[in-house]
């Protein structure tokens, strides 16, 4: 049985509409939720809004919204003056472009939804632009009034149907060079780069969801499970965080690979001295033969 619709309206592609459905696609409606109790009675709280001067409670029709302009200092908003500024809804997605998926930086990747014909006489005209945007190798960008705000939505083929993701837009995207500028400049090359390769190549896969386990939904569930049956939890042992001391060995290990022999040095001639000489400079050891040099890669 289909999900139930979160939005109907029309996908509008030039003079081409079609009555459409959105249906959401993640849903956070399977984890564990938790209320709030008063510890002592077992009873619910219920949230209050209190004025922060007076500490009394606030009813809803005595609220009003605030922007702060100054610490302090607000210009008042009221919420029929901000339903007012709100776009009207045509009820239509309409298709402004069509672009390479490639195109379009997954960064700006909101909510996905499906997308699904209206109702059954809906069926051959939503087939068309299916098909249409799979032959071509194309998604649509369209622009729409969802949940009372105005959203730019990318919509792909996919299987029988369409999925419609909402797209953030430019503003709400923070500028990559603000995280990445304090990266200095490394080049790794050589047997390091190598080695990441190799290692990055025998891991190669393909992407399976289901093999992704949400543990901490699981110790959720265990813990509720254990108080139901009267029992102890047993909290999951932490992982043991490895320290790497060794880049180079690290990544020797990773790749299954042994680490270079070192070079054994030849007898050193005959002396008339009887403490043992170093095979690089000839001078006595001291305690622990010297480590052969190794060659930078």
């Amino acid at each position: 049985m289909a999900p139930r619709a979160v939005w109907k309206g029309y996908l509008k592609v030039s003079e081409i509409i079609c009555p459409v459905a959105l249906h959401t696609a993640a849903s956070t409606s399977e984890r564990i939720a938790f209320h709030t109790l008063n510890r002592a009675t077992g009873n619910r709280i219920r949230r209050q809004f209190v004025d922060e001067a007076s500490g009394k409670p606030v009813e809803a029709d005595d609220q009003i919204k605030g922007y702060e302009i100054a610490p302090g200092d607000y210009v008042e908003i009221d919420p029929e003056e901000i339903a007012a500024a709100q776009p009207d809804s045509d009820k239509t997605l309409a298709v402004e472009a069509f672009v390479r998926l490639d195109d379009v930086d997954n960064v700006y990747f909101d909510r996905p939804y499906y997308l699904t014909p209206g109702d059954r006489a809906a069926l051959e005209a939503f087939v068309l632009i299916r098909d249409g945007m799979r032959g071509s190798g194309a998604a649509a960008i369209a622009r729409a009034v969802l949940f009372r705000k105005m959203r730019s939505v990318l919509i792909r083929p996919d299987a029988e149907g369409l999925v419609a993701t909402t797209l953030s837009f430019d503003y709400a995207i923070r500028p990559a060079r603000e995280a990445f500028d304090p990266i200095p400049k490394l080049k790794i090359e050589g047997e390091m780069l190598q080695l990441a390769k190799h290692i990055i190549d025998t891991k190669r896969g393909t992407f399976e969801p289901a093999a992704f386990q949400d543990r901490y939904e699981a110790a959720l569930a265990e813990l509720v499970k254990a108080k139901l049956e009267g029992r102890t939890f047993v909290a999951p042992q932490p992982r043991k965080a490895a320290k790497v001391v060794d880049l180079m060995a690290a990544l020797r290990e990773s790749a299954g690979v042994a680490k270079p022999a070192a070079k054994v040095a030849k007898p050193a001639a005959k002396s008339d001295s009887t403490k043992p000489v170093t095979a690089r400079s000839g001078k006595p050891a001291r305690g622990k033969a010297a480590v052969p040099h190794r060659k930078a890669s």
